[in-house]
């Protein structure tokens, strides 16, 4: 399979000439490479000093560069569904240029860009892929919206498309609205299945995040969040690249101050992403641009690891959730390393557990034997989320039994007990109507 590699950071840490000298590295030891962009500021052509396109151009043997264009893959997958719209919204007024503004879905570009990146991996032509990814927010907000959208259509267009098949005849006349044909509704399923397929693909065991850092307290704050935020999305992070080292040796007073403060910053960052790989590379005097310089910027960074090799649970941060069972009650275990209480809040939705960290937020579908009972506890503790299920029949209140400090979920008694009732009204709600239908 082929081996995918994202590079993130916070904006003009170095990501792109990580991503390139990465790439460039991977082409020496006789790897067939793609490394592409997703971010709009493109800057590969940049980092290796060439034009390149919308298609993958040739820059060195085995090395292949590609920009995306975002906007011919968004018309291409949501063309039909945005024609649709306008012509809805033509009909009842609205001003051409404002329809198209409208129907323009915010971050579908981008999303729909990963589409690139599937199709590289089916083609069974690359042996690694490296994505230069958009800076650290941009990323999140990316790798969180093929599933948020395919949720969304998972919900409300499958139940749309069954009304309109009973009620199209009625909503027709006279309206002088357009209804949506198959087409409409057969370019959504492509879509849903599209954006399942980039899921499936960076969720899995063959792709991993890289987080790019420089010494500095701010930005590596930053990476700690991006750290737990892609672990709340399911995503391997499998290594830290700390860029714009100042070199301990041959320093002057006022250079040995600067090396002095990155090696305390350096210690934090170890002790924070602890056990991934720290790949530190030197302050250079002006940045790497070419290829030659790409690959010595990259073995200099990686020494003797293998930066391609797969990430296992031993060599990453794996995130995987797995569920625990007594025999009676069920814990749902999900790693939100460097995770805080304070930021951290739970719900529960029917059959589905609501996950919030700061501004970040996932629908987690729970499986059968949870959707079946009540959540009878939540804590954090050690960079994992554990909520407990009782079955209906035992649910009450919580005891004081919950570890005090950071490590439990701020007001987690409340937060068991409102979950409890609520599952007790919803079933109260569906009891009356099941009995009716026999």
């Amino acid at each position: 399979m082929t081996r995918v590699l994202l590079y993130t950071g916070k904006g003009g840490v170095g990501k792109t000439t990580s991503a390139a000298g990465t790439a460039t590295l991977a082409a020496l030891r006789g790897l067939r490479t793609l490394v592409l962009s997703t971010d709009a500021a493109h800057s590969l052509s940049d980092a290796f000093d060439s034009e390149v396109g919308g298609e993958p151009t040739e820059i060195d043997d085995l090395l292949f560069v590609q920009q995306i264009d975002a906007q011919r893959r968004f018309e291409r997958s949501w063309g039909d569904i945005q024609a649709y719209l306008r012509s809805v919204l033509s009909m009842v007024g609205v001003d051409p240029i404002e329809a198209e503004e409208l129907t323009v879905l915010p971050g579908a570009e981008e999303v729909l860009a990963l589409l690139e990146v599937r199709d590289h991996v089916r083609s069974g032509r690359w042996d690694v892929i490296v994505v230069d990814c958009a800076p650290t927010a941009e990323t999140l907000r990316l790798l969180a919206l093929p599933e948020a959208l395919n949720w969304y259509m998972d919900r409300i267009f499958n139940a749309e498309r069954k009304v309109m098949r009973t009620f199209r005849p009625f909503l027709s006349r006279g309206s002088g609205i357009p209804m949506p044909d198959d087409t409409v509704f057969d370019a959504l399923r492509r879509l849903q299945s599209d954006l399942s397929d980039i899921r499936t693909l960076l969720a899995g065991p063959d792709a991993s995040v890289r987080l790019v850092l420089t010494p500095e307290a701010v930005v590596v704050a930053e990476a700690r969040r991006s750290l737990t935020r892609l672990s709340l999305y399911g995503y391997r992070v499998d290594g830290v690249v700390a860029n714009r080292v100042f070199p301990a040796a041959g320093a002057d007073t006022w250079r040995r101050q600067w090396v002095a403060a990155q090696r305390g910053i350096l210690e934090e960052v170890a002790d924070s992403f602890r056990p991934l790989p720290i790949w530190e590379s030197p302050y250079r005097v002006c940045e790497p641009v070419g290829v030659e310089e790409l690959a010595a910027f990259a073995v200099e960074m990686y020494g003797g690891d293998d930066p391609f090799a797969r990430a296992t649970d031993e060599t990453s941060l794996w995130v995987d959730r797995h569920i625990d069972t007594d025999g009676r009650t069920y814990t749902l275990t999900m790693p939100l390393p460097l995770a805080s209480a304070s930021e951290l809040e739970l719900a529960r939705h029917g059959d589905e557990l609501i996950i919030t960290v700061g501004s970040y937020r996932r629908v987690l579908p729970l499986p059968a034997a949870l959707a079946r009972g009540v959540v009878a506890g939540a804590r954090l503790d050690d960079g994992r989320l554990q909520v407990r299920f009782a079955p209906r029949e035992s649910a009450r209140p919580l005891t004081a039994d919950l570890p005090s400090g950071a490590g439990p979920l701020e007001a987690a008694q409340e937060l068991a007990q409102g979950l409890t009732a609520e599952y007790h009204a919803q079933r109260l709600e569906r009891e009356p109507a099941i009995g009716e239908r026999r």
